[in-house]
């Protein structure tokens, strides 16, 4: 639909138009709904990038307590076991909706559904799409019954710059577009925005995408939840391309092991070697590397000739760094891949702010826990955003023209800060590394220039991250390597999060004096 702001006040707001965002737009069907997309669809969705396909239980030998149990282990410990027993249990009915849409699911030769495994699960379980194009496929489909449905009014090129917030409750969408910054009224506002992992220098992820539905969160008041969490996928391909081509963990499920540069394989004495949990596994990776050592993955014995076959897009990226993986290892490297923190929102996608909801990556459920389980979060964005689009539809859509803020922040930029967080909010991290960040980004975070809003999502990632002292899951403390006898989730809001920074920065300055 052709869009005109003066004709769409008080619909829903949708900001972020990847699977999560079109997922819920299409969900909220007929009612009619604005779609906010800062590029033009599909040019900067982490969701197109996805080569793993979207966990369910369908095999014969599975079961939903089967992939229940496994996402509470990959969690350790910080799982909320109510939303993870909701959400097993959806996706497969989910994956059913999915097919009526219209996408190709992979299917082996008598036409059941073809299921891979990946690290950590238990059963082949993981559906995928085109081989190693589950994200593209899943997307193409969704875009195009999107830009067919009468009732999504789709904004290409209209960055969210601020949620207006008046009486605990948002009452409109302050963006920019083609032709300057205008308002939108509304009391209902669905983030989709995804993931945080363009705050690093080495990530799978678009570079743009930088934690923007957290500032625009944390700065209406929302509480955020479990921020220190960030998985770096262990086998992102080692060239200078950026974001960094997936090596998908598939490939290690069909067989690829891990060697060093002397074909020595590093991890055959650890429980589940190459599919032992990714933050096990990109850890070893990393030590491996920090040891001057190279780190290659070697599927030569495993698929050979058929790799081509079956994993055509990493095929395609490794011939244009110039490496064959039918005949010889592919260099890879850890990279920040997904970030199981977020938007604390509750079982129906609900954040602390009235008429505020968040859906996909940028939502923490907890579902996740501490550490992902592979392809869990295909599956989560698929399944609530079911939820998250019933919860909006029945809620009041009053509104009124909202009084816009007088500043106008700038349009974002995270490179001022890539190497800073790379090096405090790593795979390792320590006490004295994260306390110079604090002290560092808290100054660019309220100094209004195009790096505030990453700098203060990082800031808070970094305060959350002082705040456990202890190693879990994907957060490891060089300096607290024991784990807690009790696992505590932990909360954020903008006020406690400047509060800790201020006081972290006096401190600071009081032992320099």
């Amino acid at each position: 639909m052709t869009p005109d702001i003066h004709d769409i006040g008080g619909a829903p707001v949708i900001i972020g138009a990847g699977i999560a965002g079109l997922m819920t737009a299409l969900h909220l069907a007929p009612q009619p709904v604005v779609l906010l997309s800062s590029t033009p669809l599909g040019t900067e969705a982490a969701s197109t990038l996805a080569q793993g396909g979207l966990a369910a239980s369908l095999g014969a030998d599975d079961s939903p307590d089967l992939h229940f149990t496994d996402t509470l282990a990959a969690g350790d410990g910080l799982c909320d076991e109510a939303v993870a027993r909701r959400m097993v249990e959806a996706i497969p009915h989910a994956i059913d909706h999915l097919i009526r849409l219209g996408v190709p699911l992979d299917r082996t030769l008598d036409g059941k559904l073809r299921l891979g495994l990946e690290a950590a699960h238990s059963r082949r379980r993981i559906v995928h799409a085109g081989g190693d194009a589950t994200g593209r496929e899943l997307f193409r489909v969704l875009v195009a019954v999107a830009r067919r449905a009468r009732s999504i009014t789709i904004m290409e090129g209209m960055t969210a710059l601020r949620l207006v917030v008046a009486g605990g409750g948002i009452v409109g969408v302050l963006a920019r577009g083609r032709t300057g910054v205008v308002g939108l009224p509304t009391r209902r506002v669905v983030l989709a925005t995804g993931g945080i992992g363009g705050l690093f220098s080495d990530t799978t992820n678009p570079l743009a995408s930088f934690g923007h539905g957290l500032a625009l969160a944390a700065c209406a008041g929302a509480e955020l939840a479990d921020l220190e969490f960030v998985q770096f996928h262990p086998t992102a391909l080692d060239t200078a391309r950026r974001p960094m081509p997936l090596v998908s963990e598939a490939v290690r499920g069909e067989g690829a092991v891990l060697v060093d540069e002397h074909d020595h394989r590093f991890l055959a004495d650890t429980p589940g070697a190459e599919l032992a949990a990714r933050d096990v596994v990109a850890r070893a990776i990393s030590d491996q590397l920090a040891a001057g050592h190279g780190v290659f993955l070697d599927a030569r014995q495993c698929l050979g000739p058929k790799f081509a076959k079956r994993f055509p897009a990493i095929e395609a990226a490794c011939r244009q760094a110039g490496i064959d993986p039918a005949v010889e290892p592919i260099p890879v490297r850890p990279a920040a891949h997904y970030h199981m923190g977020g938007v604390a929102v509750d079982a129906e996608g609900r954040s602390s702010v009235t008429g505020l909801w968040a859906c996909g990556e940028v939502a923490c459920t907890g579902l996740h826990g501490a550490n992902r389980l592979a392809s869990n979060s295909l599956a989560e964005a698929v399944a609530t955003s079911a939820w998250v689009a019933t919860s909006v539809a029945g809620t009041c859509a009053g509104w009124q023209w909202p009084r816009l803020p007088t500043m106008v922040p700038l349009r974002p930029d995270p490179s001022p800060i890539r190497q800073l967080v790379s090096d405090a909010l790593g795979i390792i991290r320590n006490g004295k590394a994260l306390s110079n960040a604090v002290e560092t980004l808290l100054p660019i975070a309220v100094g209004g220039k195009a790096a505030a809003d990453p700098a203060l999502v990082a800031l808070l990632m970094a305060i959350a991250a002082l705040r456990r002292e202890e190693s879990r899951g994907s957060h490891y403390r060089s300096d607290f390597t024991g784990r807690d006898a009790v696992a505590l989730p932990s909360r954020l809001t903008l006020c406690t999060g400047f509060e800790s920074a201020f006081a972290l920065s006096w401190q600071t300055s009081a032992r320099s004096c």
